[in-house]
C-alpha cells in the first residue's frame, strides 16, 4: 500500500465514531487503523465494529477508542515471505487486511486480500440465494408529478437505466435473483418492461385490485413466500452488501430487520436552551446525528399473516405491529442510500452516481 493511502486510514484514539464512519466513507476501505501519534498500533475498527457499537448505545461523539478491537491480528516487517505468511493468516482467521509493523509496533504498511489475488472482476455472483426480494411498486408516486402522470415511478431513469433495473443488479451482485413485484398503478407498463427484457432473474408479480399502501400488498404474497425475504421500496437505491444485511438479521433472531442510514438534521437556528423558566444556553446552529428509515427491510414470512388482506396499510402500522409481538431490529448503515421518491433528491442521486459510477 503506497504511503498516502496508509496515511489516510490512520486514525488517533480520540477521533469520534461520527469521524470514524466519514473516513471510511471517505476513503472506501472498511477498515481503520487507531494509532497514537508515533503511529504505534492501538487497534482497528471496521464498519461493522461501528454498526453494532451504535445498537448496543454509543453516540456517535463517543470515540473509537471505546469500539476498537485491540486484539488485532498483524505481521513482522521483516518476516521472510510475508505475502505467503499473510495469505495463510487471511485464510485462518477469515480477514482481508492486515497491518504490517515494525519492532516498535509502528504500522509501516498494511496487506490487503486484494493484492494478494487481484481484483475480483466477474460480473456473475459468487452464490445465489433462494431468499426473494419484494419490490414495492404498486404506488403512484405524486411527489414525482408531472413524470408519473407519463410512466410509472418504478421506470424513472437513472441515466440509462429505470431504477428497478439497478435495484435489481444491485441485489443480483450479492446472488440475490428471485425477485416479486406488486403492482397497481399503470402496472401494464411495468408488466411489458419485466417481460421484454431478459433478465437473469426469477421475476413474479402480483397485482393489486386497490391502492392498498406500502405495506398492505404484501398479504398477496402469502402463498407464495415461504422464507425469510427482502422487501425494497420502488425509489429507494442502496450500496451495500445485502448478504451481510441477512447474516445480521439471522443473527439477532429478529421477526423483522429494518435497515437505517445516518443523516445529519441541521438546524439553522439558534436553540434556546431552558432551565427553570430561564435561558440556560444558546446553542448555535446546532446539528443532530439521528437514523432514518431507508424502506429496506429483511423480514420473515409469517409476518404476512399480520396483513389483512384487502385492507390499505402503510409500513410504519406493520412494523408498530411486530414491534408489539416480536423483536425488531435495525442495521444501520451511514452511507449508499439514495431516495429517489422526489425531485430534489432525485436529481442528487443523477448527480452523484455520475460522479461515482458514470451512469
Amino acid at each position: 500500500m503506497d504511503k498516502r493511502k496508509l496515511e489516510s486510514i490512520l486514525i488517533l484514539s480520540d477521533t469520534t465514531i461520527k469521524q470514524a464512519m466519514q473516513k471510511l466513507s471517505d476513503t472506501q476501505e472498511r477498515i481503520l487503523f487507531v494509532v497514537d501519534i508515533d503511529k504505534k498500533l492501538l487497534g482497528t475498527i471496521n464498519d461493522g465494529d461501528i454498526r453494532r457499537a451504535l445498537i448496543n448505545g454509543l453516540k456517535f461523539d463517543d470515540s473509537v477508542g471505546n469500539v476498537m478491537h485491540k486484539n488485532f491480528v498483524s505481521v513482522d516487517r521483516d518476516i521472510v515471505d510475508i505475502e505467503g505468511y499473510s495469505k495463510k493468516l487471511m485464510l485462518e482467521k477469515k480477514i482481508e487486511q492486515i497491518p504490517v509493523l515494525d519492532g516498535t509496533g509502528v504500522i509501516s504498511d498494511v496487506i490487503l486480500w486484494t493484492d494478494i489475488i487481484g481484483e475480483g472482476k466477474g460480473s456473475e455472483p459468487a452464490n445465489l440465494f433462494d431468499t426473494p426480494v419484494v419490490i414495492m411498486a404498486g404506488g403512484k408516486g405524486t411527489r414525482l408529478d408531472p413524470f408519473t402522470r407519463i410512466l410509472p415511478k418504478p421506470l424513472i431513469p437513472i441515466g440509462n437505466k429505470p431504477v428497478i433495473e439497478i435495484i435489481m443488479e444491485r441485489f443480483y451482485k450479492y446472488g440475490f435473483h428471485k425477485f416479486f413485484y406488486t403492482l397497481n398503478y399503470k402496472k401494464e407498463y411495468l408488466k411489458l418492461f419485466l417481460k421484454e427484457n431478459k433478465f437473469p432473474y426469477v421475476v413474479d408479480v402480483v397485482e393489486e385490485d386497490d391502492f392498498l399502501g406500502t405495506a398492505g400488498g404484501l398479504a398477496l404474497l402469502k402463498d407464495k413466500i415461504k422464507e425469510t425475504f427482502f422487501i425494497v421500496n420502488c425509489d429507494s437505491l442502496l450500496d451495500v452488501n445485502f448478504e451481510e444485511i441477512l447474516i445480521w438479521h439471522k443473527e439477532h433472531g429478529a421477526a423483522m430487520t429494518l435497515v437505517g442510514c445516518h443523516n445529519e438534521v441541521k438546524i439553522p437556528f439558534g436553540v434556546l436552551k431552558l432551565s427553570n423558566g430561564r435561558l440556560a444556553k444558546i446553542v448555535e446552529k446546532p446539528v443532530h446525528d439521528i437514523i432514518i428509515n431507508t424502506g429496506v427491510y429483511v423480514i420473515e414470512p409469517h409476518v404476512i399473516s399480520y396483513i389483512p388482506e384487502g385492507r390499505h396499510i402503510d409500513m410504519n402500522e406493520l412494523i408498530e405491529t411486530v414491534i408489539e409481538k416480536e423483536k425488531v431490529s435495525v442495521y444501520p448503515i451511514y452511507k449508499g442510500w439514495f431516495d429517489i421518491g422526489q425531485w430534489e433528491e432525485y436529481n442528487k442521486t443523477v448527480e452523484k452516481l455520475q460522479d461515482k459510477e458514470g451512469i
